[in-house]
């Protein structure tokens, strides 16, 4: 028996059904934002039990929409489809098999779908104020998002299209290559973002005086805007790439909120390394942040609830190296003395964990080391990588268990090629 055994006995509730969240429910309360994480992109149990929880914060607690380490292109057009919009397909899935961006099996996937079709169903049942939506908070889409800005004022205010003209035309000698943009802004000292800021004021401007129906456009926008500096810091080395995506992200969900209007709360789904507090783990002695410590700076750590996940082996789907074809791997048992390792030791094979506030057992204080599997994953590095040392207690205010899990089940995407760079660390 672990020396944790007993505060994995003492904490930890069977997990059977979407019924054993009354704890949780509980815990959240009144909560505006409550992140919940994943161990990795590709796994099925993961996914399935995120949707089982935010299917109850939406049905017994009112959540307005489900934002996600996703484009926002490409989420925008689930999120008409979910929102039952008269432009989009009446199956989300057309939608979800629609995504392009390499990795796509992190959204495009059967338990996504399943995810968006009752999230349609749902909002059929609703007024048309109060159907939830689904929306993308990354950084990446800046061409896709200098389209659909260049489409939207086409049709709805020519008269700034030569602002976005400008913007585009300069990212164009780049041929969508975000790399070589950057090292560009390296070489010489030229970029695009004195057109990229006039873009953003303009369209700023625009959709405050607009009432929200240009929201979508200063949102891509914020995108071009937060993708070329992104790019930059990457290029430039060392973390800040990090630091920059986070908080593009971390602005886009209040600007979500905010959207909404007063009394609007958010469900957050991200990978665990964006989810769980930063400061209590390694990440902030490297100057790293994120949008759960983020979020907490924010609104208040009583306003926000995070979630995390875990297992203790299993298969996944990822990518032998940034850009490869997605396949199934194996995940070895977890390493010896880590979390993982002490829960599944003591835990039930599904269970959920509802972290107390004070009197803390040694689980929740110790540093331990936490698996973390991004995009790119050799399970014959794993010992030696993949895990970040944490103070689960300080990180997360709950967790959910699996001890064994299976890959998730990709949609049929067709072949696209990929245009990032990989991203820092380990494509999480």
């Amino acid at each position: 028996m672990s020396r944790y055994g007993d505060d994995v006995t003492a904490l930890a509730a069977p997990l059977d059904d979407a019924g054993d969240f009354d704890m949780l429910l509980d815990r959240v309360g009144d909560a505006q934002v409550v992140m919940i994480g994943e161990a990795s992109h590709g796994t099925h149990e993961f996914y399935q039990w995120r949707t089982a929880l935010t299917q109850r914060l939406i049905a017994d607690k009112g959540f307005s929409f489900v934002a996600v380490e996703g484009d926002w292109p490409d989420c925008d057009r689930v999120n008409r489809a979910v929102r039952c919009s008269p432009d989009a397909p009446g199956d989300p899935r057309e939608a979800l098999a629609a995504f392009e961006r390499w990795p796509t099996w992190m959204w495009a996937n059967e338990e996504v779908a399943d995810f968006s079709r009752w999230l349609r169903a749902h909002n059929t049942t609703v007024d048309v104020r109060e159907r939830v939506g689904f929306h993308g908070l990354d950084v990446y889409s800046l061409w896709e998002s200098l389209r659909e800005i260049l489409i939207h004022l086409r049709e709805h205010d020519p008269a700034e299209v030569p602002t976005a003209l400008a913007a585009y035309r300069c990212f164009e000698p780049y041929g969508e290559s975000a790399q070589d943009y950057a090292m560009a802004t390296r070489m010489i000292p030229a970029s695009c973002e004195n057109e990229v800021v006039d873009l953003l004021v303009r369209l700023r401007e625009r959709a405050s005086a607009d009432g929200g129906g240009a929201f979508g456009a200063w949102q891509n926008a914020e995108v071009v805007a937060g993708a070329e500096r992104y790019y930059r810091a990457m290029i430039a080395g060392g973390r800040e790439s990090w630091n920059v995506r986070d908080r593009h992200m971390d602005h886009t969900l209040d600007r979500l909120l905010s959207h909404y209007g007063a009394g609007a709360k958010a469900v957050v789904w991200a990978h665990n390394t964006h989810v769980g507090d930063a400061r209590a783990t390694s990440m902030a002695a490297h100057g790293e942040v994120n949008i759960g410590q983020l979020a907490r700076e924010r609104y208040g750590e009583d306003q926000v609830v995070l979630a995390g996940f875990g297992s203790h082996r299993g298969t996944v789907v990822a990518g032998d190296s940034w850009g490869a074809p997605m396949r199934e791997m194996p995940v070895p048992a977890a390493r010896s003395g880590s979390l993982e390792d002490a829960l599944h030791v003591a835990a039930p094979e599904r269970a959920l964990f509802v972290f107390p506030r004070e009197h803390r057992p040694e689980l929740l204080t110790d540093e331990l080391g936490h698996r973390a599997i991004g995009v790119v994953y050799d399970p014959d590095r794993e010992r030696w990588g993949n895990y970040m040392p944490t103070i689960a207690g300080d990180r997360y205010d709950a967790f959910l268990w699996i001890d064994q899990t299976r890959a998730l089940h990709p949609l049929h995407t067709r072949q696209v090629d990929v245009l990032e760079p990989e991203t820092y660390p380990s494509g999480t």
